[in-house]
């Protein structure tokens, strides 16, 4: 999220008009429904996480051991059996 100065990117109009009810200080105004983004789509991390998780589901399915898995990417094998059920349920 980033921050403006209302002078800089809105119309004096609409400044005043937004001073009679809110004078000084920060208001955050939410996107439009219609364009909100999912967690990660604006930074690829939603990309690289699921890339990841197939990688995990490709050599778990080649017999690499969960335990294994855990140590290689460096999460909790709860997690490595979570993204395994996950991966299965989507093939």
């Amino acid at each position: 999220m980033s921050y403006y100065n209302g002078k800089d990117i809105l119309p004096k109009d609409l400044i005043d008009a937004i001073q009679v009810y809110f004078d000084g200080g920060y208001i955050y105004i939410p996107r439009k429904a219609d364009n909100k983004k999912l967690w990660g789509e604006a930074n690829g991390s939603r990309q690289r996480f699921s890339e990841r998780n197939a990688e995990i589901f490709a050599k778990y399915k080649a017999g690499v051991s969960v335990s294994n898995l855990s140590e290689q990417y460096f999460l909790s094998v709860k997690t490595i059996y979570s993204i395994i059920s996950e991966m299965k349920k989507l093939c």
